[in-house]
């Protein structure tokens, strides 16, 4: 669907049927094709005389805060030659010194006041647009003003000094380092294929790392001067905001921003038509495993903002769900030549979208999945679809819209300006998803089965065709002839017949007796406003209403013990459990039938076993929370177990094997298994056919029915958008029903020790492009306290500023490293640290003495006090944030029950916060450091 929001309209509530001809030829009317949409107008647009595109919406789903974001119409195709990544160096100097912050200043800024880089503060390059961010800002008047100035400093007042753009080259260049693997490579050789060697396959937004290392300033300069301008920006603005206040702050501050005088154009990239299909294979040493791409592209509309182009997106949506639905059926079988297959109709370039076909066959079998896949696109080309996928997508598609009103106000920050985005740089209307509903319902009132199948035929057109195969060495990959050949072969072929689909007129429950049970007491708990009922199964379920998610209900179900309490040679078959349970579908219904049942619901409920637990976790809209509840009450009473789905998963698994026999990723996981734990441990196995051997259907079987053999040992939780009154029945009938014991459960000490308390071990590996990888740990027994949970969490976090700021700005050594600290409390309560990175090798010895310099530097007592008032800001504000959310409430019953303690009382939390200090850091890392376990394991690329 056109990406749009909405607000509905009135349509002829009452109409006599003397005038039924006039109400027919209204609706025809009403749906003129010609007819613009209608716009959501709770988004204010505007233009400033420089040429400035302003976009300013009014959202409190997050309270007291406002994301400023500046959309650049500029990519990486607007590049020449000797400018290649230089789009992409632009976008991290706007982090490095503007007018107004110089050097570090926006991010300090920032910083100072909660926000993260690289969470709330960030931004991307592609091919046709940058785009950056600053989400969650305070909405205090100063605070606004500041937003407004870092995007206005964006706009035209980068510094660009020699010095920061030299510092810079490092960091570019280790960003490619971590980038680069098989798939990137695999990429950068179909890439041609993909776009018609147009600009598009020679300008990877990251770009030719000899000029990122050579470019001369001037050229960087001469890209930010001859692109970021007014005409080519906009800026949004969105949050819990005065919208005419903001409005007369933007005008003043940017208005007098100079627009550019005779400006280059800023032209398209046209991608050539081809009357012959384009075809490319490439192979990786580090790639084991196959994949099909065919595409076929389409000229993107210059807008979309009219009913015939809502309805155009409306029936490829619908068409594009329709054949997924047909191929993920065709899938679910164990004779699929294919593992995976997926269609799609979405934007290719800035000029045009492709209609998308995307294949994973099974072992040397690329051939009979192309042809199979291919066959079932040509069955609903060649004859359409029944009137049960029809009826079916209409059902689903009318749930969505109904949905998507209910939650209109909830619409994140992140969702409202990606249809900003798609209005600015490519004229998609923002629409009132009320009264877009109305037309939608109005098309679909009137659609018949031809117009899908002639908009089908239109996607699966024979021009403008290209194919990419990722080969394997040794097998027999699919040639370009084999394809053309397979092509023919398909569209000729008489022999195919019509897709049957007579499913319908079942519930999930059908045939199935339920025995209601009763709620036997009703506790309220004034401290958390939420309500406790004690069925007389013995289950007990908290409840609390929260709408601060409208039309949102959550349910979770805990239980002790997980995979504590199996035997080691069950822990194979554990590991897949969840996967076969999805492949089975439920109750009476296989997975393939089960969202034929659903059809118009929206609702789900799936199981998990984890290592000290098991649980259920349910989700739905307020209407289908009895769905919910059902399935629920399946996954105890009536759980499905597939053979053929477990057939399934285990094809997928012998796949897996062979896609992970040569990944660098893959052999450094295994490697660090086998460092830490040994060859031979029961506990941490490594994936090969020894384990592979091990998982079984029946102790699949086993482990479910013994898990979840018990509800009354499960704890419930329902928090949501729904009454009080309205849940009460669906508890007895669903929940109170389900059959209990008096056994109860705990989980056991499973924890495996590293083979030795202080670990150094470089490993070589063979890689296409050489890069080291460093792994370093400490771990050591700490006792628990909300207290030491926190001060480890803020050592963590101080850790990555101090990381960020040596081992990548100032050493240009690693694109980034990923730190965290923190104190478990079962099954063994310890505290750990871990920092892992890649780099270039010449730098791995530099690199880990900052790394535990750092460190030291704590224990000693040095720490940087600006830090810790970054971090434990941060961590108020994102407090303040999650109550907005029924997350939170969510938390707040499972901390009580199952934790035993408050999480709104400010004693837990923000009390703890406030009073944490740098001698609190230096004392846990001094205490924490004594006698601490470690490893330092390096990968270092093979000579």
């Amino acid at each position: 669907m056109i990406k749009q929001q909405v607000k509905t309209i009135a349509f002829l509530l009452f109409i006599v049927s003397t005038i039924t001809n006039l109400l027919a030829q209204e609706v025809v009317k009403s749906v003129d094709s010609n007819s613009l949409l209608p716009i959501d107008q709770s988004i204010k647009k505007g233009v400033l005389p420089n040429g400035l595109t302003y976009y300013l919406k009014s959202t409190d789903i997050t309270k007291d805060v406002a994301s400023y974001y500046i959309i650049q119409n500029v990519g990486s195709v607007l590049e020449n030659d000797d400018q290649q990544g230089l789009a992409h160096f632009l976008e991290h100097m706007a982090f490095n010194g503007t007018k107004n912050f110089e050097g570090k200043g926006i991010l300090n800024t920032m910083q100072k006041h909660g926000l993260v880089f690289g969470k709330d503060i960030n931004a991307y390059t592609s091919f046709d647009e940058t785009v950056y961010n600053i989400n969650n800002i305070p909405t205090t008047p100063e605070l606004i003003d500041t937003g407004l100035l870092v995007l206005h400093d964006w706009s035209n007042y980068l510094l660009l000094t020699d010095e920061e753009i030299d510092a810079e080259r490092g960091v570019i260049k280790e960003e490619w380092r971590t980038r680069q693997n098989g798939g990137m490579r695999i990429l950068q050789k179909n890439i041609g294929t993909m776009f018609n060697d147009s600009k598009y396959a020679q300008r990877m937004p990251i770009g030719l790392m000899d000029i990122v290392d050579n470019f001369e300033y001037k050229a960087l300069r001469d890209f930010y001067h001859d692109w970021y301008r007014t005409d080519l920006q906009a800026i949004a603005i969105i949050g819990d905001i005065d919208v005419n206040q903001v409005e007369k702050k933007i005008k003043a501050l940017f208005s007098k921003i100079p627009a550019v005088n005779n400006p280059k154009e800023r032209f398209v990239v046209n991608i050539p038509d081809n009357d012959v299909m384009l075809y490319s294979m490439a192979m990786d040493e580090e790639v084991s495993t196959s994949s099909i791409s065919f595409g076929i592209r389409h000229p993107k509309p210059l807008k979309e903002e009219t009913v015939a182009s809502l309805k155009e997106s409306l029936l490829n949506n619908m068409i594009t769900s329709m054949l997924s639905a047909r191929i993920n059926e065709l899938s679910r079988k164990p004779e699929a030549t294919f593992l995976g297959a997926g269609i799609g109709y979405s934007d290719h370039s800035r000029s045009t979208k492709a209609f998308n076909i995307s294949v994973s066959p099974k072992p040397n079998q690329q051939h009979a999945a192309f042809k199979s896949v291919l066959t079932e696109v040509n069955r609903a080309v060649k004859f359409g679809f029944s009137k049960a996928e029809i009826e079916r997508i209409i059902t689903n598609f009318t749930s969505y819209y109904e949905n998507q009103i209910s939650k209109k106000d909830d619409m994140s920050h992140s969702r409202i300006v990606q249809l900003i985005q798609d209005n600015y740089l490519t004229n998609v209307a923002i629409t009132d998803i009320e009264k877009e509903f109305e037309i939608v319902k109005r098309i679909f009132s009137t659609l018949k089965s031809d117009e899908i199948n002639v908009a089908l035929k239109k996607l699966y057109a024979d021009k403008n065709r290209f194919l990419t195969v990722t080969g394997v060495k040794g097998n027999n990959n699919l040639t370009k002839e084999d394809a053309l050949n397979i092509i023919s072969k398909v569209e000729n072929d008489a022999s195919i017949e019509a897709y049957t689909d007579e499913f319908g007129g079942k519930t999930l429950i059908s045939g199935i007796t339920i025995k209601k049970g009763a709620i036997t007491s009703e506790e309220e708990n004034k401290i958390l406003g939420s309500t406790t009922f004690t069925l007389d199964n013995g289950i007990k379920v908290h409840y609390k209403y929260a709408n601060k998610n409208a039309n949102d209900v959550k349910l979770m179900g805990l239980s002790k013990g997980g995979t504590s309490l199996l035997k080691d040679t069950d822990l194979p078959s554990a590991n897949l459990l969840g996967n076969v349970i999805q492949y089975s579908g439920l109750g009476d219904y296989s997975a393939t039938d089960l969202p034929k049942v659903l059809a118009g619901k929206t609702a789900s409920a799936s199981v998990s076993v984890s290592n000290l637990s098991e649980s259920v976790s349910g989700s739905s809209v307020t209407k289908d929370t009895e769905t919910m509840l059902q399935m629920v009450y399946l996954r105890f009473v009536k759980p499905r177990f597939d053979e053929n789905g477990f057939n399934v998963i285990m094809q997928n698994v012998e796949n897996y094997k062979i896609r992970r026999k040569e990944n660098v990723a893959e052999k450094m996981k295994d490697s660090m298994t086998v460092t830490l734990y040994g060859n031979n441990n029961p506990k941490r196995r490594l994936f090969n056919d020894d384990f592979i051997k091990d998982i079984s259907f029946d102790k699949i079987k086993v482990i479910y029915n013994d898990r979840f053999s018990n509800a009354a040992d499960f704890e419930f939780f329902i928090v949501g958008d729904i009454q009080k009154d309205a849940l009460k029945p669906l508890l007895e009938k669903y929940i109170a029903s389900i059959p209990t014991n008096d056994i109860k459960e705990n989980w056991k000490n499973n924890s495996t020790p590293w083979l030795s308390g202080k670990i150094d071990k470089d490993i070589y590996l063979k890689m296409e492009d050489p890069k080291s990888s460093v792994r370093i740990s400490y771990k050591n027994d700490y006792e628990y306290s909300l207290k030491n949970a926190l001060i480890a969490r803020t050592l963590g976090d101080m850790l990555d500023l101090r990381y960020t700021e040596t081992l990548r700005e100032e050493e240009g050594g690693t694109y980034g490293a990923s730190t965290s600290a923190g104190l478990s409390k079962r099954p063994l309560q310890k505290a750990s640290i871990s920092v892992n990175f890649d780099c270039n090798p010449e730098k791995v010895e530099t690199l880990i003495a900052i790394v535990h310099e750092e460190i030291n530097k704590i224990a000693q007592g040095n720490i940087i006090q600006v830090d810790l008032d970054k971090t434990l800001t941060n961590y108020l504000k994102e407090r303040k944030q999650q109550k907005d959310y029924n997350s939170y409430d969510m938390s707040l019953l499972t901390r009580f029950y199952r934790e035993g303690y408050n999480m709104n009382d400010s004693k837990n939390f923000e009390d703890i916060i406030n009073s944490i200090t740098t001698k609190d850091i230096q004392n846990f890392v001094k205490t924490f450091l004594k006698d601490a376990k470690s490893y330092e394991i390096v990968f270092k690329p093979k000579v």
